[in-house]
């Protein structure tokens, strides 16, 4: 079981973000001053630029594992680019929430923390749009993270409580079906439901009640498509 301590805890509203009428939250969550309360629909003071796509009750937390930085700093380094300032702070990508040691491959949709006051449960990963390419002023971005599986993911807020910058993040619950993040990500958004066999495992998501609701959809689509 995972017990880990938060490293950034990140709070912001929407910002113009392109200066044609879109607003959003990814370049503007900061860390906060002391105690913010978690309610179901997220933290209080936080707000999303879309509230169509982003937020609401299965997309009330966005944590982004603090692993990943390094290793897309070391990317843009290989690729000849210089060091983005997106990428020298936790929240670089619009996190509420960053930690150590919950990589996508570490934990499961359903997967259940204790976080401060808080309980959650892990609802999907984090699909990327195209925002994340004019975020980094990279085109190509949002391929990167597909290609990478680096996609963070969200918590829906079973019990309300306060959190504290720097509080401890425990594991209560481990869900028993072996469904990664990293293997549904990669199975609903990745691709890999082109692969011999996959009928299966999308009916398995389009059936698992602690998976969202737009996943779950997804992976009916999917499904269907395939028939």
């Amino acid at each position: 079981m995972i017990k880990t301590n938060i490293e950034a805890l990140l709070i912001g509203k929407p910002v113009s973000f392109r200066g044609e009428g879109e607003d959003s939250s990814i370049g503007s969550r900061m860390p906060a001053d002391g105690a913010v309360h978690l309610t179901v629909t997220g933290f209080e003071g936080d707000r999303v630029g879309d509230p169509s796509v982003h937020g609401g009750a299965n997309k009330a937390v966005h944590f982004y594992p603090g692993e990943h930085y390094p290793l897309w700093e070391a990317d843009f380094a290989k690729a000849g680019r210089e060091p983005h300032p997106h990428l020298g702070r936790l929240g670089g990508f619009g996190e509420n929430i960053s930690a150590l040691e919950m990589t996508e491959d570490r934990v499961q949709i359903g997967d259940r923390f204790r976080i401060g006051g808080a309980l959650v449960e892990i609802s999907q990963g984090r699909q990327p749009c195209w925002k994340i390419d004019h975020h980094f002023g990279v085109k190509g971005m949002l391929a990167a993270v597909i290609r990478t599986g680096r996609s963070g993911y969200y918590f829906r807020v079973i019990e309300e409580g306060l959190v504290h910058p720097g509080d401890m993040i425990e594991q209560v619950e481990r869900a028993r079906h072996g469904w990664t993040v990293e293997r549904a990500f990669q199975l609903l958004i990745g691709g890999l439901h082109r692969m011999d066999g996959a009928n299966a495992a999308l009916r398995e998501l389009a059936e698992m009640e602690s998976l969202a609701t737009n996943w779950r959809r997804r992976a009916q689509q999917l499904l269907a498509s395939l028939d």
